[in-house]
């Protein structure tokens, strides 16, 4: 189920037809996290019960060879990776998102990776070392691979857009970002510009908006959406932001920056330099095909 989980993402990135499994990808992470617990409750029961310390010392303390390989306390790991689980389960309501903001909250959960580590060392050392059918231990490395291959070829794609910087128009600070019909009706382009930041370049009745690429929510990929109900709306999660601004819809109160662009015959260019969040812009008007 983690490994299920951890390709979502670079497979979303890959191919936007996997996108729609993005919006209920943190209850899958519930549910795997319910599943090691009721796991972790199984085992503990089973082969601890009956232990002179208490059942869940015991755990840590039946097996202290770690300084070998065969026999290491692999048990070690799960409790780890089970913590990292419970912490992400706890946290995973938007109430921990906003109280601990994006930026924190994001951070916290990409502890997902060094879980799975574990949870890929935890089984290699159990029940790998004993099994007899390399059938399970195939799974198990298909899994891991696929999951790092997925995310290297991902990275490799996003890395090689931030390096793809626009060309400088002939008056500072304007960058040429593309032409018009560059961008398909109701999406956008996204342009990466000095500085680490990326912009979503939308088109839409007529009209051309830029606007921070991340979302507020949890920094998705604004971009990667589409223009619904005259709104920018988050691949991710449906968040939505109106494009003349980068303000959420009433009663929601999220923004984003906006940038400033101009249109010089059917060539665009864009002012790298962000507004405050939520600064109104007027879109840039363009004569319909």
């Amino acid at each position: 189920m983690l490994t299920i989980i951890l390709c979502i993402g670079p497979l979303a990135r890959l191919d936007p037809r996997f996108l729609p499994l993005l919006y209920n990808r943190r209850h899958f992470g519930v549910l795997t996290c319910a599943l090691a617990v009721t796991h972790a409750s199984h085992m503990v029961s089973i082969y601890f019960s009956f232990s002179p310390l208490n059942k869940y010392a015991a755990v840590l303390a039946s097996n202290t060879s770690y300084g070998q390989i065969l026999g290491f306390p692999f048990k070690i790991f799960g409790v780890f990776a089970l913590f990292v689980l419970l912490v992400m389960a706890v946290t995973s309501h938007d109430f921990w998102l906003n109280f601990l903001t994006p930026p924190m909250w994001k951070a916290i959960h990409m502890s997902v990776y060094f879980a799975y580590a574990a949870v890929v060392l935890h089984v290699a050392l159990g029940y790998l070392q004993t099994a007899q059918n390399p059938i399970f231990a195939v799974i198990v490395a298909i899994g891991a691979v696929s999951v790092a291959a997925l995310h290297f070829v991902a990275g490799r794609i996003e890395k090689s857009k931030d390096q793809d910087y626009p060309e400088p128009a002939a008056e500072a600070p304007w960058l040429e970002v593309g032409r018009v019909d560059s961008i398909p009706e109701d999406r956008a382009i996204i342009v990466a510009v000095e500085g680490g930041e990326r912009v979503a370049i939308f088109r839409y009745d007529g009209k051309l908006s830029a606007v921070a690429n991340v979302c507020a929510h949890q920094n998705g990929p604004l971009g990667e959406g589409r223009i619904l109900y005259g709104c920018i709306t988050c691949p991710w999660h449906g968040f939505q932001y109106r494009p003349e601004d980068g303000c959420a819809p009433p009663s929601f109160t999220e923004r984003i920056a906006s940038y400033q662009m101009k249109l010089i015959g059917d060539q665009i260019l864009l002012d790298p330099r962000p507004n405050a969040p939520g600064t109104p812009v007027e879109p840039v008007q363009y004569a319909k095909a």
